[in-house]
């Protein structure tokens, strides 16, 4: 099991977190739109750090969940056996995806790079197409009744206030 999440973590999450910053870094070096590393005597570095943190906290959470509650990985090669509605995903659908977000805004701000904040937007829209046109149809029909219930009551991307308490059987 422990191979199978370090490669869905590495071709996942690390293209978006790590590839694609970095690309977008190279190719933006000596340009106008170029980042530069905020000193630590200034907010962004450490607001910046603040967020990875916080994003990484959530990745690791969220994965462990996976492996731990799904039987699965996050990857959709090696998706969960069992619905995961544990943790955060009591309170948003995508957690995944908002650990990414933070990870992300976390670089922009470290890097002071504008570029690899755009490129967390493009993330998160691409996302918002993928999710309800593919992912979630493909929930539906591995889970059905169970995730339909859970989709009616936990939001895809703003998390609830208080947690959902799925009906015990």
């Amino acid at each position: 099991m422990a191979w199978r999440m370090i490669k869905a973590v590495l071709i996942l999450p690390g293209t978006a977190v790590v590839i694609v910053p970095g690309i977008i870094y190279l190719l933006t070096a000596g340009t106008g739109f170029a980042g530069w590393v905020s000193p630590p005597d200034q907010w962004p570095f450490w607001a910046g750090l603040a967020v990875l943190g916080t994003g990484l906290l959530f990745a690791l959470w969220t994965a462990t969940l996976f492996v731990a509650i799904g039987r699965g990985t996050p990857a959709p090669w090696d998706p969960p056996k069992k619905l995961v509605v544990r943790g955060p995903y009591r309170y948003v659908r995508n957690p995944m995806i908002t650990s990414v977000l933070f990870l992300l805004a976390g670089e922009a701000l470290v890097w002071q790079s504008w570029p690899i904040g755009w490129w967390a937007m493009v993330f998160f829209a691409a996302n918002s197409i993928y999710f309800p046109l593919s992912e979630e149809k493909g929930l539906e029909h591995r889970f059905g009744d169970d995730y339909l219930a859970y989709k009616a009551n936990v939001p895809r991307w703003f998390p609830r206030l208080t947690p959902w308490n799925p009906p015990l059987d």
